[in-house]
Formats: structure tokens, sequence, C-alpha cells
């Protein structure tokens, strides 16, 4: 019993501890995702979608919810958002050429129509980026035309 008990002490120690520890937060000040917006100029409504259900883990900049404030939540969020943006950044979209904006654009297609985007734990605690099937045609049929756009090497109007 004085075995549990120690290591019951000890992993709550450490647990109060991490709680000093904090991950950098993913913030950026202003437009961030202005060039992307303006380059592939997504329908109004498809904006607002992207913009609940993409851009904290692909972007430069995360709203936080509340439980970020916890460690370890917040070293695995941390994570998710460095690995979401690894992927695809649409805040960086400038510093890609055409053909990796295609490519990105096909990634895009192909995890939505796979149901592989929004993560499912994103949804849980997110309900406006739980997609209609609506949403996703929309999404499907906007990165499909630019990516034509972009194959024919013309910004999308």
């Amino acid at each position: 019993m004085k075995t549990v008990k120690k290591i019951s002490l000890a992993l709550l120690a450490i647990l109060i501890a991490i709680q000093f520890f904090r991950p950098e937060k993913n913030l950026a000040h202003g437009n961030h995702t202005e060039i992307f917006l303006a380059e592939t100029n997504p329908a109004p409504e498809l904006r607002i979608v992207l913009e609940e259900t993409c851009y904290d883990c692909h972007s430069n900049n995360t709203v936080y919810p509340w439980y970020n404030n916890v460690a370890p939540i917040s070293f695995w969020l941390a994570n998710h958002v460095k690995d979401g943006k690894k992927h695809l950044n649409f805040s960086a979209w400038d510093d890609y050429s055409v053909k990796k904006k295609d490519h990105k654009l096909e990634e895009v297609i192909e995890m939505i129509e796979n149901d592989e985007m929004p993560l499912k734990e994103y949804t849980w605690t997110h309900e406006n980026a739980r997609l209609t099937n609506e949403q996703r045609e929309s999404i499907i049929a906007w990165a499909k035309k630019t990516r034509l756009l972009y194959q024919l090497n013309e910004i999308p109007q």
C-alpha cells in the first residue's frame, strides 16, 4: 500500500509541476490568411467554413479553448497544431510554389472526400466544425476549380 501511495503522490506532484510549463501558443496578429483568401477566392460562406474547421490547426493563429490551460492537454494541442501546420498552413500560402499549392488542394479534396478532416477529436469539442454534406461538396468543388486554375497557371478570380 505504501508503494501505491508513493507513486500516486509522485504522479500528483508531476502533474502539478507541469502546470508551470507552457508550450508556445500559435498566435498571429493581423490578417494572416489574406494572401490565401485573395488568391483562391472562396465564396463568403466557404470562408466562414474554412475559418471554423481548418484555421485552428492549419494557420498561424489558433483560437484556444479554455482547457488548453491545463497540462498535459496544452502540450497535446500544441503538437496537433504543429503537425497540422507541417502538412498545410494557409498563413504560409504565399511561400508555396504553384505546383505545391495545387498538390495541397488535391490533399484537401482527398481528406474531405475520405472524411479524414476535420479530425474527429476536433469536432467533438467544436460543433461548428462538423461539416454537412453540402459544406463538403462546396469545399471539394471550390478546391477542384482552384486546382484547375492553378494548373492553367491563372490566379482564381
